[in-house]
């Protein structure tokens, strides 16, 4: 049988004395049966000096009440079973239980945390825990990239007060439900700015007179006082966020600091991938009125393609974004290619690395997923293009060590170039960071007037040309390597069906008609 230590249930009032010294049990009062207040007093296992303690809590109105937080209190100090390290541990839990008027803890939850030899002490943080499992974290460096992010900019500051083992759905419903209020408030501010911008735009070539001046003037500097555009958090990124969360939380279940997860019954919008929609002649017009874009994903009509690989011809970097357009690589995929893995010969190109960007710098890494891994056939035309861009490099490269080396016999420390064995370098041939090719991809565009993309989104541009020239969806899938060609359907669907009427429409030009677009006479 456990030891059992001293400890009862005393009444106790705060009646005072002359000198104002409290009475305590010795108040006459106290023998009236609501007069003061009960106390609970169990002697607790001695800490780690030897040092006598004793677990008290006053204030109880009813005797019950008191028995009953007693009877909890033994039942945790049984658990131990004349165990000293056992004792000791339980002995140090009540004790911060009593400093932090803490509830008594639930003895099944507190055996088990004696069992699996985890700490005793449950006040530690969701934000203390997130801290600790991100750091212990051994997945890949964008991926923990991600949750830090995510733990930093929305989980701490949302979530991070709570205590661990009582966080609740609730707790992060609300959260959540604060994300959507703060992105109602952020298109508001972003909505007035845009309007307050157009006031303050004379949108005329002439200068405005002295009186439109001033107006403008007032209408900047209320411009200038209002809060800078921000971007919402969309449903998308709302679930990765609370992925992180319940990532974290069954690592926290594993350790059997809690035992409920409460992120996986939080319920919130879909976050589906965006469809991808063409940039047909009424999408352009919408957008060149308004400025908005009809789908998060926009994609390029093969005419448009053509404009941008025209305009791109003459920058050095034209192969790569033939290569995109045509094959569909990831911009890590294509700046982080060895030239090793080009075959030219054999028409075919296998994407084994590519380049990464954490917080501006730029490492190589295996691909995002096993199924990127792969060989890709290449056409006749991005042989060529490919060939061409060789060659362009040689004499780059030729050019870059003659001007090191005149430079070098002038004083100045110029290297020679640096062989990376990429397809794709920069200048001097070191790695082409990613950004630097996005932002020329941009250029370009801009200067041939299109409708705006992304460099990410190009590589959807070539779903539209692989169907156009009639593969299906597993080709799209295959060529574009996703994962199940479930996802290849979900973001294309909508974008070949644009397609398919495009088709449909030439194929109908190509048939000339003496009457087209004439009724013909219906026969009474």
């Amino acid at each position: 049988m456990p030891t059992r230590r001293a400890g009862g249930i005393t009444k106790r009032c705060e009646c005072r004395d002359a000198n104002r010294k409290r009475l305590g049990a010795k108040c006459p009062q106290l023998s009236k049966k609501n007069h003061g207040n009960y106390e609970l007093h169990q002697e607790l296992p001695p800490g780690d000096k030897g040092v006598r303690r004793r677990f008290r809590r006053t204030g109880y109105e009813l005797v019950k009440d008191a028995e009953k937080d007693l009877t909890a209190v033994r039942a945790i100090l049984d658990l131990a079973e004349e165990d000293e390290d056992a004792e000791r541990r339980l002995g140090d839990l009540l004790a911060v239980v009593m400093r932090e008027r803490e509830p008594i803890p639930d003895t099944t939850d507190v055996k088990r945390r004696l069992v699996a030899g985890v700490p005793m002490n449950t006040s530690i943080t969701v934000g203390e825990w997130l801290e600790t499992w991100v750091n212990s974290k051994k997945t890949k460096r964008t991926t923990t990239s991600g949750y830090r992010s995510h733990i930093r900019i929305h989980l701490v500051p949302g979530l991070g007060h709570y205590r661990l083992d009582r966080l609740n759905v609730g707790h992060v419903q609300a959260f959540f439900d604060a994300i959507d209020e703060r992105n109602e408030t952020i298109a508001a501010e972003n909505a007035a700015r845009r309007e307050q911008e157009a006031r303050s735009r004379w949108g005329k070539r002439s200068r405005p007179p002295a009186a439109d001046s001033t107006r403008l003037a007032v209408e900047r500097e209320k411009l200038a006082a209002m809060p800078p555009y921000r971007l919402i958090t969309g449903p998308a990124t709302k679930q990765r966020i609370r992925a992180t969360l319940r990532t974290a939380l069954n690592a926290a279940i594993r350790r059997q600091h809690i035992t409920f997860n409460p992120a996986q019954w939080v319920e919130l919008a879909s976050g589906k991938r965006p469809k991808a929609v063409l940039w047909t002649d009424r999408h352009v017009e919408h957008w060149r009125k308004t400025g908005e874009r009809p789908s998060g994903v926009m994609v390029w009509t093969p005419t448009q393609i053509g404009a941008f690989l025209d305009e791109a011809e003459a920058s050095r970097l034209y192969a790569f974004f033939h290569l995109i357009a045509f094959r569909g690589l990831r911009r890590g995929e294509g700046v982080g290619h060895d030239a090793v893995n080009t075959d030219l010969e054999g028409g075919a190109i296998t994407i084994a690395r590519e380049l990464v960007v954490d917080n501006w710098e730029v490492f190589e890494d295996e691909p995002k997923t096993d199924g990127s891994a792969a060989t890709i056939a290449l056409d006749s035309l991005n042989v060529a293009v490919l060939g061409e861009h060789r060659r362009r490099k040689v004499l780059e490269r030729e050019a870059w060590n003659r001007q090191a080396a005149a430079d070098r016999a002038a004083g100045k420390d110029t290297p020679d170039w640096v062989e990376t064995g990429k397809e794709f370098v920069d200048v001097d041939g070191s790695w082409l960071h990613p950004e630097k090719v996005s932002e020329e991809f941009r250029r370009i565009y801009r200067r041939a007037g299109l409708p705006p993309i992304s460099l990410r989104d190009a590589r959807h541009c070539a779903a539209t040309l692989i169907h156009g020239g009639g593969g299906d969806m597993h080709a799209v899938k295959e060529t574009l390597r996703h994962s199940t060609i479930q996802l290849a359907s979900d973001t294309y669907t909508s974008l070949l069906k644009e397609v398919d009427q495009e088709i449909a429409e030439r194929a109908a030009a190509l048939v000339p008609r003496a009457r087209r677009g004439e009724v013909a006479p219906v026969a009474e």
